[in-house]
């Protein structure tokens, strides 16, 4: 047992750093002044591999330190809890088609539609609260921030792509190592 806790522990770790790596090493700047990134395959990536509470907390980890690391401390702890939230949502949706989507990409596909949902609704009320903290009145901040919505929701389509197709990987590796993944 406490092997296993280590192993996962590790594991976690791992895509923690991952998470943070894929965020911060491809960024494609958007006029919103966020970025579209590769990170959220792997915020996905750890919901499944790691469970729903594990992966939540690798994910909101790796992401959060990728944003500390790329100059948008502002969005940092939004990042920590959305990222969290995205992983969560996604390991225990992946988790319940189990039964009813036997193929492995197209769990992963259908996990990481409403995951990714999380994300772009939790950014976008997130930067309606920074517009009005700001001094925008309630309404110029929803109407503002909507522009980012299509930037985040590309970037949740390419975090759901790289999960599907990285997890047959990863989860062929495991076998080969003798690591247990949650798939």
């Amino acid at each position: 047992m406490k092997q296993n806790n280590t192993r996962t522990l590790v594991l976690a770790a791992l895509l923690a750093a991952f998470t943070t790596v894929a965020t911060m090493i491809i960024k494609i700047p958007t006029p919103t002044m966020g970025y579209i990134h590769l990170g959220d395959g792997l915020v996905l990536l750890c919901g499944i591999l790691l469970g729903p509470g594990m992966g939540a907390a690798a994910a909101g980890i790796g992401s959060m330190f990728a944003d500390l690391f790329s100059g948008y401390a502002a969005w940092a702890p939004a990042t920590l809890v959305i990222k969290a939230a995205t992983a969560f949502v996604g390991g225990w949706a992946f988790h319940k088609l189990r039964t009813t989507a036997h193929a492995t990409p197209l769990r992963t596909v259908l996990a990481g539609i409403p995951a990714e949902s999380v994300m772009v609704l939790g950014y976008y009320v997130y930067e309606v609260g920074l517009a009005m903290a700001g001094g925008s009145a309630l309404g110029a901040a929803v109407t503002a921030t909507a522009a980012g919505v299509p930037f985040n929701m590309v970037q949740g389509a390419a975090g759901v792509i790289v999960s599907a197709v990285l997890l047959p990987v990863l989860a062929h590796a495991s076998r080969d190592l003798d690591t247990r993944i949650h798939t």
